[in-house]
C-alpha cells in the first residue's frame, strides 16, 4: 500500500481558511477530504510560517554506488563472469 498523495496548494489554503473561520478539525477534514492529522499538521505549519510544499522528493537512503560506478561494475561483471 503506497503513501497517499500530498495536499494540493488549493486544499492547503482551504484548510487554513476553514480553521481561521473557526471550523472544527473534523469538519475541515471532511471538507477537504483528508485525515484529521493532515489538517492539524498543515495548520500548524502555516501558523509557524514553515514552507508547506512537498518534501517527498528526497525520501530514502542515498545510493551507495553512483551511476558511473554502477556502469563500471556492470562492465566488469560482463567481461569476467567468474
Amino acid at each position: 500500500m503506497g503513501k497517499p498523495a500530498d495536499l494540493s496548494e488549493f486544499d492547503k489554503g482551504k484548510v487554513v481558511m476553514a480553521r481561521r473561520l473557526g471550523t472544527s478539525i473534523t469538519k475541515t477534514a471532511r471538507l477537504v477530504g483528508c485525515s484529521r492529522s493532515a489538517v492539524v499538521s498543515n495548520h500548524a505549519k502555516w501558523i509557524n510560517d514553515v514552507d508547506t510544499s512537498s518534501r517527498r522528493q528526497g525520501v530514502g537512503r542515498p545510493r551507495v554506488i553512483k551511476e558511473k560506478g554502477r556502469r563500471r561494475l556492470s562492465r566488469l561483471v560482463k567481461q569476467n563472469r567468474r
